[in-house]
């Protein structure tokens, strides 16, 4: 079986949950003996593990012929696309693409990232599907969140293979409800075009159903997993400083993620117990300035830390000086972040609105606007040590059960089906 997969952002250049969960599923799925995974992304570094699939970068993709000395080829593409590659795709080349802007080896340059001007690199990024779709032996197209759904339909269309979209997320859950209508279209259009969906939870399902009006048939839920952790993460030392108790928020300061809630909470927190206890949040976005003059006017700044956007390794020496986890997302399709806490040692507090809720036994549940209920969750965990241990040792037994080669074989099943 071979997969033709359209990604956005792949370890260890990453900005969110997509990236985590792009890597955490194809990894699983590589161990099928037959599995064979070639995944696109706008702009590879080179230094993506590629022991398990092929990856190809849209900005290293011709669509505009040139004639490009082998040297030169093999200079400027490095670690991300052999002169060989290269050469192929620009064999497959079908359409005029000359008004596009090009560069002398007649690729589109791509940011990598989520620019200002994101529509024009998501139309850019489908142009480019289609060489590849051309160039490429596959049996299933799957695409990945709404940016990849455009270069997914064009792939199907140029060679009518199957198509899979995987909703990580839509605009309903990003935007509180205040929905973008260009998106949305994006998200329809991709979701009518395929033949099938598959959804992170089934509070996404939900959503898929009756916001995207979807046949219930078409749509199945693959919840996310966490992989399982180095022995270099594991021995990580906690480096806290402190003997203070730690509480942490990890995720992007957005409203999507209710982060103003972990402020408020906090806030009660501190009033009953001002000391021996500090509160950080970790991420950027476009509430930050809003969280510091929030903690700032529940006078809590001296016990309340802003760290900035963390990833990799950073993510995991956070949680490994935590005592707490809190996600207070106000619509979370799934949060992987609870599991990576949970496999650390770390007892998790969650929103019911959180897809990952549907499969926690062993995380603390509370509404993301209860704060009351969030402060009383966060105050029992630090003060009870058998509270506090009892959810440890649960929760990290549960989460190890949680694995991404599970998910792959139902991704597996889908596209069986899909194919018949």
């Amino acid at each position: 079986m071979k997969a033709l997969m359209f990604g956005w952002e792949f370890p260890p250049n990453i900005l969110g949950g997509l990236g985590t969960a792009s890597y955490g599923l194809t990894e699983g799925m590589s161990k099928q003996k037959d599995m064979d995974i070639t995944f696109v992304i706008p702009k590879p570094s080179g230094d993506e593990d590629k022991s398990f699939l092929r990856i190809i970068g849209a900005g290293n993709t011709p669509v505009v012929y040139r004639d490009v000395a082998y040297e030169y080829v093999k200079e400027r593409l490095e670690r991300k696309m052999t002169p060989e590659e290269y050469y192929h795709l620009r064999n497959h080349i079908y359409a005029d693409f000359s008004y596009l802007h090009t560069d002398d080896l007649g690729c589109i340059e791509f940011s990598g990232k989520y620019p200002d001007n994101l529509l024009e690199e998501i139309n850019n990024y489908s142009i480019v599907s289609g060489v590849i779709a051309r160039s490429e032996q596959f049996d299933v197209i799957h695409s990945h969140d709404w940016l990849t759904y455009p270069a997914g339909i064009h792939a199907k269309q140029v060679t009518g293979k199957p198509l899979v979209v995987h909703v990580h997320a839509t605009d309903f859950d990003r935007s509180r409800g205040n929905v973008n209508p260009t998106v949305f279209a994006i998200e329809m259009d991709g979701m009518n075009h395929a033949d099938h969906i598959i959804t992170v939870s089934d509070l996404t399902r939900r959503t898929v159903i009756e916001k995207y009006h979807q046949d219930p048939s078409k749509v199945t839920t693959v919840h996310n997993a966490v992989t399982p952790l180095s022995p270099a993460i594991l021995n990580l030392p906690d480096k806290r400083g402190v003997k203070d108790k730690v509480v942490t928020f990890l995720g992007r300061i957005t409203m999507q993620k209710g982060c103003e809630y972990f402020v408020e909470a906090a806030a009660r927190v501190l009033a009953k117990k001002p000391e021996g206890v500090r509160f950080i949040m970790a991420g950027s976005g476009d509430k930050m300035d809003e969280m510091i003059r929030l903690a700032a006017r529940y006078n809590i700044s001296d016990r309340f830390h802003f760290t900035g956007f963390m990833k990799g390794q950073q993510v995991y020496e956070v949680f490994r000086s935590s005592d707490v986890y809190v996600m207070p997302s106000v619509s979370e399709p799934f949060g992987i972040s609870p599991l990576e806490a949970m496999q650390c040692g770390v007892p998790s507090i969650i929103s019911y609105q959180s897809g990952c809720a549907e499969i926690l036994n062993y995380a603390v549940k509370v509404d993301y606007w209860d704060v009351d209920a969030m402060a009383d969750a966060i105050y029992a965990l630090i003060t009870y040590p058998e509270m506090h241990t009892y959810l440890k040792e649960k929760g990290l037994e549960e989460v190890n059960n949680i694995t991404w080669e599970t998910a792959g074989l139902k991704v597996r099943a889908i596209y069986d089906q899909v194919i018949r």
